[in-house]
């Protein structure tokens, strides 16, 4: 055994699913990866693509080619849509079940009871049929806009008003009383409640809440956390490995999404600190499990700014560089995503497409790990790595990285 690294590129999809056409058909024609490098042609990301990346894509592009010495594969997703959060449970070996879609103005008397009864102040924002909640004159709560609809509400704060612990008391509350996957409570510095009310918008005919680029609540001092729904994390390789006394570390997003108990939780969003956080559990870690989300290319891809991505890719992959050194022996790192989220199609929303899986351990060369059924798979393959029970989903692809077999598989 030794360190078994995940890293999640938010959004960082390689081609839309097969089912994209009967499920979701303004997701034909999406390839993250592939469109900013036709984008932004002169991006540099030499460490990607010598890990496979294009392996992935399926196709090169300008100097951007092939690698012969990758392990390298793809995986679908099994959740409904296309959403980090049941993503990430995904990854971690979670089965994923069919959620609650349900437009917010269906619960607003009910939340509005609820978090008014929690002690805070509580009016109705909109005279168009489609009311927004506000909060203590400095949050709203309803749907987001980001995510699959009716999938997903949010509270948008300001934290010059309200602190990030009253944020999250608001979204608990929220929380307590909605069957929706997740409420995701976030705030930021010098917004406004006119800000916040200005990006309100009204999508589909039915789902109203506030487009949270458009706000800008992500550009300064920017908190969150998600509170899902319907997830056991004692079937997940976080919790299975901390019962078997192996450490875990969680770094940016998946410090507020995956629930096990661990002193070793970094959340952020900026990439450099969370590489050099993962980095720094890295060189402390002999034996266990670290799991990161890169959030910013997320966030680049839903204000649909290609150059932005690039930037945050060329980031990460100077990270990168640094970082593989680090795995040596039986270490292993996977580098994939959680769904895509294409800046050049025309919309903000997740687009829903299969993920890279660029597989690292030293000294081991050209193995092919497949099209994957799940994300699970990864969880799964942690599993057998570090020889304990298997999540409640996935199949491990260990022995395709250390001889090339299916054994196991």
């Amino acid at each position: 055994m030794g360190k078994f690294g995940v890293i999640v590129l938010d959004s960082f999809g390689v081609g839309a699913m097969d089912d994209v056409s009967k499920v979701r058909p303004n997701d034909i024609g999406s390839n993250t990866a592939l469109n900013i490098i036709k984008a932004v042609p002169q991006i540099k990301i030499p460490n990607l693509i010598k890990l496979g990346l294009m392996n992935t894509i399926g196709e090169e592009r300008g100097e951007n080619k092939f690698s012969n010495t990758a392990n390298w594969g793809t995986s679908n997703l099994m959740h409904h849509g296309a959403d980090s959060y049941l993503a990430h449970q995904e990854i971690m070996g979670t089965k994923p079940k069919m959620p609650l879609l349900q437009p917010f103005n269906e619960v607003i008397d009910i939340v509005e009871s609820q978090i008014k009864e929690d002690g805070f102040d509580v009016k109705r924002y909109g005279d168009d049929g489609y009311q927004v909640l506000i909060v203590n004159d400095c949050a709203t709560v309803g749907d987001n806009l980001e995510a699959d609809p009716g999938q997903v509400y949010n509270v948008t704060a300001t934290l010059d008003k309200m602190s990030f612990e009253e944020i999250t008391k608001l979204g608990e509350s929220v929380r307590s009383v909605v069957k929706v996957s997740r409420v995701i409570a976030f705030g930021g510095r010098e917004v406004t409640l006119k800000d916040i009310l200005n990006a309100r918008k009204v999508e589909h005919g039915k789902y109203v809440g506030v487009s949270a680029p458009e706000s800008g609540v992500y550009n300064k001092d920017y908190h969150v956390i998600h509170l899902g729904y319907g997830i056991n994390p004692k079937v997940q390789l976080p919790q299975i490995l901390h019962r078997s006394n192996i450490d875990v570390a969680l770094v940016g997003k998946t410090a507020d999404i995956i629930n096990v108990n661990t002193d070793r939780k970094f959340p952020g969003v900026d990439t450099n600190y969370l590489f050099d956080k993962f980095i720094e559990q890295s060189k402390d870690m002999t034996n266990g499990l670290l799991f990161m989300n890169i959030q910013e290319t997320d966030l680049a891809g839903h204000a649909e700014d290609a150059v932005s991505y690039a930037d945050v890719l060329e980031k990460a992959d100077k990270k990168i560089g640094e970082l593989l050194p680090l795995y040596t022996g039986d270490d292993i790192l996977i580098i994939m995503a959680d769904h895509g989220d294409d800046p050049t199609i025309g919309f903000t929303l997740h687009t829903r497409e299969r993920t890279p899986l660029l597989i690292y351990k030293e000294g081991t060369h050209n193995k092919y790990v497949g099209d994957r059924s799940t994300l699970s798979d990864v969880g799964a393959t942690g599993a057998d790595y570090f020889g304990v029970d298997y999540p409640e989903n996935g199949k491990s692809f260990l022995h395709r990285i250390v001889d090339g077999t299916d054994i196991g598989d």
